[in-house]
């Protein structure tokens, strides 16, 4: 088999898994376009057409089907035996693909994936975020990493012990002026930057204080969707906000925001990397799966 028809048809399996070319060709690193001229050679080739396409969707054919059920299995086994030939090397190569929310790896960026990148150069990491949970081994991710609550119960987890937890914070200039709220309900007279969620829906700040819950609708100027941006927001004075503690930690240290409210905001459960069981995984996994479970014994 050449090399050209093997991702010829890793890329039919994968058009035919995700139900797009779009989000196959993200999945394979590839452009929409080569993606799509790929398959169409190959079906040019087979005199067949694999998938009945529209501007909305697209589908396996009948014969497309047929040539899935024969061929997912046969590759499913190729794949498996270079995994087998990986598992013995000397030296970890390849590239791992990790899913996490876009805080979670903030928080693992620099203790965890830089030394593990420094220490086995030959390894690239291809760690994609996103705002929703998804199944990783659909989508083709070697681990996901997300907080220990949220691993489904079929995976494996390693949880890396990281304190976690939410943080009510403001400039502190803003308190100066406006004063601190001393409980949450204190929020409906304060200036806050609101969130959105990736489903579009307003975020309602969550508290709990002697197994009592509290979500406040908080108002103010400014809605934003990204924990980066209330970060500066909230430094130039415009209201309080309601991040991740991990990422604003520096600044609290430094003086530049201040923290309220926090008996308020308990500890959340701690970050995990997860995966599915694999037999004779790449040198490149094994070593990484190591240097997490050092890190979360450290």
């Amino acid at each position: 088999m050449t090399r050209p028809l093997f991702s010829d048809l890793d890329a039919v399996l994968s058009v035919a898994r995700l139900g797009s070319f779009r989000a196959a060709a993200l999945d394979l690193g590839m452009s929409t376009t080569a993606l799509s001229n790929a398959i169409a050679k190959l079906e040019q080739r087979l005199g067949v057409r694999l998938f009945n396409r529209t501007t909305r969707s697209v589908a396996l054919s009948d014969a497309g089907r047929a040539f899935v059920d024969r061929v997912g299995p046969a590759m499913t086994d190729i794949h498996d035996a270079m995994r087998v030939v990986q598992s013995l090397q000397d030296t970890p190569t390849g590239t791992l693909r990790i899913n996490a929310f876009a805080s979670a790896a903030r928080e693992v960026m620099a203790p965890l994936l830089i030394p593990f990148l420094r220490r086995y150069p030959q390894v690239q990491i291809d760690l994609v975020t996103e705002g929703k949970l998804v199944d990783i081994v659909a989508g083709g991710f070697d681990l996901g990493l997300r907080p220990l609550d949220l691993v489904p119960s079929d995976m494996i987890a390693i949880s890396l012990r990281l304190p976690r937890g939410n943080a009510v914070v403001a400039a502190p200039e803003f308190l100066q002026l406006h004063g601190s709220p001393t409980v949450p309900t204190d929020l409906y007279r304060f200036r806050c930057i609101r969130a959105r969620l990736p489903n579009n829906a307003l975020f309602r700040w969550r508290f709990e204080k002697d197994g009592v819950p509290v979500q406040i609708d908080v108002q103010g100027a400014l809605t934003l969707d990204e924990s980066s941006l209330v970060r500066i927001a909230v430094r130039e004075g415009m209201g309080l906000g309601y991040v991740q503690e991990a990422d604003v930690r520096e600044d609290i240290a430094a003086g530049r925001l201040v923290r309220v409210l926090e008996d308020w905001t308990p500890s959340l459960a701690p970050l995990a990397l997860y995966y599915p069981g694999r037999k004779n995984p790449p040198a490149a996994f094994s070593a990484f799966i190591a240097a997490a479970r050092d890190f979360a014994g450290a």
